[in-house]
């Protein structure tokens, strides 16, 4: 029990020392009430001589009450802000998020619970010194009764070189789901028609969408007289296309010009479907809508492929998964596998290949359960996205541990429950848990990044049902396990190699510094989530596992119950603390994750594109990751150096990154507005090729090369890599 409590003081000494006392840098001091606590937030600690800065007025409410969106709905008021009192500062602009209804007593009501940050433009009078903000907000928080308050909010940004601040990735969060045009979601408000009576209309709007509409909801702004109802929606043929209906009262108590009539006004209309959103100002009465029934979308000829021949792609692009470098964290796991077989029998060595199989189709099963749960709930879903998780990397960072543990021979002793025999089973062991289990481990971890084939078939299956997404994802698991398959059939392709023996010690000591060098891998792509702190408390967490592990195997008490509770807690510090202790998160600008790039990078604005294009650009996008080593070896391979990246550094030519490290709706939405859920993903737009052309997941400097030839409308740039 002391050495027990040792290792945990020291643990907690580790954290003491990681995680010093943090004043956080480039916001206001909290404003609290009962009900709210609101400050301003910026995304960088000083001003930088930027033309614009980006600020947020964070709202943090307790349980059931809400703030009010720009147009509240039948009661309330939106929370308004004076910055009169500011200095330096010219321009100020409020971006509203898209908000949630709330139906109470006939009365339909938009706005936020629990927490919302409003993002705010400001436009320095002058770019060279710094500003000071000085905010006078007035809001209205209500559950069952309503409280306004007043307060003023204080924040100062220096002048100096730009520094972002731990906000950065916050604000822009929030401002992610600011409804735009809805391009980048696929969303579309196509017509509109109205029936009138003496003082209401009822309107109907016709909607189109790329992807199937979940659960989709439409709030209307127009005349302040008139009162607009909660739409009911009549969906087309996959859920891609709807006419939705909304009833107008009030008309009545028009007074303008216009007349007692709704029909001929503008409204501005906001579609909200899950993460996806698109605000379009509608002329009411638009004769394009001629029926009730919702818009026919228009398929190309040929694009209907048979769900056969789906299946039979995915089975393919699992099968290609196992030679992708996604692969490399656990190609350990992969190769001991094998060789741990060595002189067997035949009818084990079948049985132990087959439950590999087995592990790995049941990944691929709970990726599609999960994926399917997630896009019911009407969230923004996508291959490998489980890596923008901290508690997954976190989960997967410790099982790796231990497997490298056991590979040293730390311990032998069974892992309790259905963790026994994580690591590669003994000679004679006839158990087949551990074999189960390395098909599932190795699968979650070798499923960060697509591949040829895989793309098109997860894109068809998330574009559409759920019995679908388990169909596909079912070939998917069945193509990646086909090589343990095979193996199964032909087992003396196994046991003809050499009987485990010295030589087989030797090499597990080896393969566990693999694993432990991807557990390393794993930590560092916590980083984006938890911060430098944060990670090195998950790091400190499993060096004292390791070592804890070591010196109870050198002793003769040998690992008991005791030492596998303090592993158990040690795992739940690494869980709870970096969010508690390590308040850091920052994340790495594009000027700074690219400057020692050959490409110089900006961040990814697909608004801009358009009028990017229209002026004679052309543009080149990539949406990478730090967890996708595909990302990584396109980068090594095309972007590091070449023709591609001589050709980007010319006027006309501009590179975007999209990083897709943490949770973005706005990045899963533009992949999928190409039928994409996973990455790598690279486009290229330009003034021939406006819509954008996708790319392959695996780059080579041929390909990249003829897209910018075809979008530039220049075809010498083809001939430069010939």
């Amino acid at each position: 029990m002391k050495k027990i409590v040792t290792w945990l003081l020291v643990f907690l000494a580790g954290l003491t020392l990681l995680s010093p006392v943090y004043a956080a840098a480039g916001a206001s001091d909290w404003t609290k009430t009962e009900q709210t606590e609101v400050r301003l937030i910026s995304a960088s600690t000083t001003t930088g001589g930027a033309d614009s800065l980006q600020l947020g007025v964070q709202f943090r409410l307790q349980p059931h009450w809400k703030v009010y969106w720009r147009s509240p709905g039948d009661a309330g008021f939106p929370p308004q802000l004076d910055w009169a009192a500011s200095s330096n500062i010219a321009e100020a602009t409020v971006l509203w998020p898209a908000p949630e209804r709330f139906s109470v007593l006939g009365l339909e009501t938009l706005g936020y619970q629990d927490e919302v940050v409003f993002p705010v433009r400001i436009r320095p009078q002058s770019r060279d010194g710094g500003v000071t903000i000085q905010a006078d907000l007035r809001y209205l928080t209500c559950n069952d009764i309503c409280i306004p308050y007043e307060t003023t909010l204080s924040l100062a940004l220096p002048a100096g070189p730009q520094q972002p601040s731990e906000f950065a990735h916050l604000i822009n969060q929030y401002r992610s789901t600011v409804p735009g045009n809805g391009q980048i979601h696929g969303l579309r408000l196509l017509a509109s028609r109205v029936n009138e009576t003496e003082n209401s209309a009822v309107i109907r709007i016709a909607v189109t969408s790329s992807a199937p509409l979940v659960a989709p909801d439409a709030y209307f702004e127009g005349p302040r007289e008139v009162a607009f109802s909660k739409p009911n929606f009549r969906f087309g043929e996959n859920r891609q296309s709807a006419v939705l209906e909304v009833k107008a009262d009030g008309l009545s108590y028009l007074e303008d010009s216009a007349g007692k009539t709704i029909n001929g006004r503008s409204l501005t209309v906001t579609l909200v479907d899950g993460s996806r959103s698109a605000e379009q100002v509608l002329t009411l009465g638009d004769p394009l809508l001629t029926s009730d029934t919702p818009p026919q979308i228009p398929v190309a000829s040929g694009s209907r492929v048979s769900i056969l021949a789906i299946l039979a792609i995915a089975v393919l692009g699992g099968l290609i998964l196992n030679f992708m470098p996604c692969v490399l964290p656990v190609l350990s796991i992969k190769v001991l596998g094998v060789v741990g077989h060595g002189g067997g029998e035949n009818r084990f060595v079948r049985l132990s290949f087959m439950a590999s199989a087995a592990g790995i189709i049941a990944s691929f099963l709970l990726l599609a359960g999960a994926l399917a749960a997630l896009k019911s709930g009407g969230m923004a879903v996508g291959w490998g996205v489980q890596f923008q998780y901290p508690w997954f990397l976190i989960g997967m960072a410790f099982l790796v541990v231990l497997f490298a543990c056991n590979l040293w021979g730390f311990f032998e002793v069974r892992l309790p429950g259905t963790l026994a025999q994580l690591g590669a089973p003994t000679t004679g062991d006839k158990r087949l848990t551990g074999h189960f289990l390395q098909g599932a481990l190795a699968t979650l971890l070798a499923t960060p990044c697509s591949a040829p084939f895989l793309g098109t078939a997860i894109g068809f299956a998330l574009a559409r049902g759920t019995t679908e997404i388990f169909a596909i994802f079912l070939a998917l698991g069945i193509g990646m396990a086909l090589p343990f398959l095979a193996f199964a059939l032909a087992p003396s392709l196994i046991t003809r190699l050499p009987r485990p023996g010295a030589w087989m010690v030797r090499l597990r000591f080896v393969l566990g510094f693999a694993l432990a060098a991807t557990a390393a891998w794993l930590i560092t792509i916590l980083v984006p989530s938890v911060g430098q702190r944060g990670a090195g408390i998950v790091a400190a967490a499993m060096i004292t596992i390791v070592g804890l592990l070591y010196f109870a195997h050198q002793s003769k008490n040998g690992i008991g119950k005791a030492n596998w509770m303090t592993v158990g807690a040690l795992l739940v510090l690494a869980l709870y603390a970096p969010g508690k202790l390590a308040p850091d998160v920052r994340p790495l600008t594009i000027a700074e994750s690219s400057e020692n790039d050959a490409i110089k990078w900006q961040p990814f604005d697909l608004a801009a594109i358009e009028s990017l294009t229209a002026s004679g650009h052309t543009v080149l996008v990539d949406v990478t990751a730090d967890w996708c080593i595909t990302c990584k070896v396109n980068k090594a391979l095309v972007f590091s150096d070449g023709p591609v990246a001589t050709l980007m550094d010319r006027p006309k030519f501009i590179a975007m990154q999209a990083d897709w490290t943490l949770p973005s709706p706005t990045i899963a939405a533009y992949l999928a507005s190409f039928g994409r859920y996973g990455i790598p993903f690279n486009a290229v737009y330009g003034p021939q090729s406006p819509e954008g052309i996708a790319l392959s997941e695996l780059l080579s400097e041929t390909d990249v090369m003829a897209a910018l030839a075809e979008a530039s409308g220049d075809v010498a740039i083809a001939q430069r890599t010939k």
